[in-house]
């Protein structure tokens, strides 16, 4: 699995590519499994399967989110994305009560939409940027990067969940 600083020397063109595959690896990976499994936790701190795909679904909500900000303003400041927001999002959210398939779906969309907005975007916007409160100034290229790695992680987070791993 690349690094953040391998993903951020790829060309755009291959860290889309990337973002491109990942909601086919995702239909892989639980295709066939049981409900039981989708919902099955490794241990008390680690997500089930059917939560990773439900992070995925949101944060890809998120990432679009910065992106309109990024494009509306210039360097807007990005509200605080605490460290337990993903986990108070699993609780809040329901994570384990939503089909997976379903969250997959909404995933899947909301990627293409993704791609389809990065895809159009000149040169010169890849640049603009806004200022993240843990990371600093991150550009789209930047989140870009960030997503791709981020796609990388929860898959082999979801990968060991299926296995019953942390």
């Amino acid at each position: 699995m690349p690094t953040m600083d391998e993903y951020a020397k790829q060309p755009a063109a291959d860290r889309l590519k990337r973002l491109e595959r990942t909601a086919d690896e995702l239909a892989a990976a639980i295709r066939g499994q049981s409900e039981a499994a989708l919902a099955r936790r490794p241990d008390a701190k680690n997500w089930a399967a059917k939560e990773v795909v439900c992070h995925l679904r949101d944060t890809e909500e998120l990432f679009m989110g910065r992106f309109e900000l990024i494009e509306a303003l210039d360097e807007p400041k990005l509200p605080p994305f605490s460290p337990t927001t993903p986990d108070r999002w699993a609780a809040d959210r329901q994570y384990l009560r939503n089909d997976a398939h379903a969250a997959l779906a909404a995933f899947r969309r909301r990627r293409e939409e993704s791609l389809a907005y990065l895809r159009a975007l000149a040169p010169e916007p890849w640049t603009r940027g806004a200022v993240h409160p843990q990371r600093g100034r991150m550009t789209v290229g930047d989140f870009v990067t960030l997503m791709a790695w981020h796609d990388d992680n929860h898959l082999d987070q979801l990968k060991r969940a299926l296995e019953g791993r942390a």
